[in-house]
């Protein structure tokens, strides 16, 4: 264990007095968190030096640890997901929403005509590419496995394809980001097999305003 719990108190004050001092004048609405060890699945969590001891799926002060990944902590505050490690940079969680130039994205099309931008789902990189006929963001089970997607308690359904009805896991992922715009409590469908990209669907597409000139692809928040 990175400390002990009798310990936090005065090691979180150590660790962090110096970053809130300097960030409290922007920072009135975020928290300053940090991860200062580990209980077996338990985390001891400092949130605005306050010590927690927390499990998985529970929330304190507005936070909410979703799982481990491996020694990485993820842990979610309004929509966005922040992985953590032990003895790491205190994380500001919950600061202004991004300027207005990170409002939109912009795509360039590719070979082959297609639209594909990198990003990240819960935190973690992916390839997306671009399909306006997909209802919803579509990736393999293989991708979904590796981003820490839970598909225990998911809702099974079945799709048609072009090679006839394929089984598939229907999930809310916490999070994607394409570009700089991240959205929150996006809809997804998880399929059995690998596939090469993320297919980008119009549960994140619908939640944008989408104009197209030649090769180019803008997408705008609403």
């Amino acid at each position: 264990m990175a400390a002990d719990l009798q310990q936090l108190p005065r090691i979180a004050r150590a660790a962090t007095a110096a970053l809130l001092l300097a960030l409290a004048a922007s920072a009135v609405q975020a928290q300053l968190v940090v991860l200062s060890g580990r209980m077996g699945e338990r985390a001891l969590l400092v949130v605005d030096g306050q010590p927690y001891t927390m499990s998985v799926g529970q929330t304190v002060a507005g936070v909410k640890l979703l799982r481990w990944n491996g020694e990485v902590a993820e842990v979610e505050r309004g929509g966005r997901v922040h992985p953590m490690r032990v003895g790491e940079t205190p994380v500001l969680l919950g600061m202004a929403p991004p300027r207005a130039a990170a409002r939109e994205i912009v795509l360039t099309a590719g070979s082959g005509g297609h639209f594909t931008a990198g990003g990240s789902i819960n935190g973690k990189q992916v390839r997306f590419m671009v399909d306006t006929g997909a209802t919803l963001v579509s990736l393999g089970k293989d991708d979904a496995d590796r981003l820490g997607v839970d598909l225990s308690s998911a809702r099974r359904a079945t799709t048609q394809t072009a090679n006839g009805p394929v089984p598939v896991w229907l999930v809310t992922l916490t999070s994607v980001r394409v570009g700089e715009v991240e959205l929150a409590n996006v809809g997804a469908a998880v399929v059995p097999q690998p596939m090469p990209m993320v297919l980008l669907g119009n549960s994140f597409l619908s939640r944008l305003q989408m104009k197209r000139e030649n090769d180019t692809m803008r997408l705008e928040l609403r």
